[in-house]
């Protein structure tokens, strides 16, 4: 995701909540809940980073609206990272919940 732009970063944030879900399953919530808290810090973050609240809605939104030409290079390529960790977060989710 390196190379994604913005309109991938706000796919990718608009779809987590989604795939989340998907990889929990049917499995109890205190199965993943180790990693509720890594979550909601990069969440907050991305917040924080587009002047948002950190929900993955709102941030996409956001991310969506902003004009090409007004990304600071620095914030883009540090919500890529962000995206990438929530990928990594539901793939952990995904290993705990036998969702593989």
């Amino acid at each position: 995701m390196s190379s994604a732009s913005p309109e991938d970063l706000a796919i990718a944030f608009r779809s987590f909540q989604r795939r989340l879900l998907d990889a929990q399953g049917d499995a109890p919530v205190d199965a993943t809940a180790g990693l509720h808290s890594q979550v909601r810090s990069l969440l907050d973050e991305a917040g924080r980073l587009m002047g948002t609240p950190g929900d993955p809605e709102t941030i996409a939104t956001a991310v969506a609206a902003m004009p090409a030409d007004h990304w600071d290079p620095a914030v883009l390529d540090r919500l890529r990272t962000i995206a990438l960790d929530l990928g990594g977060v539901i793939r952990q989710v995904s290993r705990l919940t036998g969702a593989e």
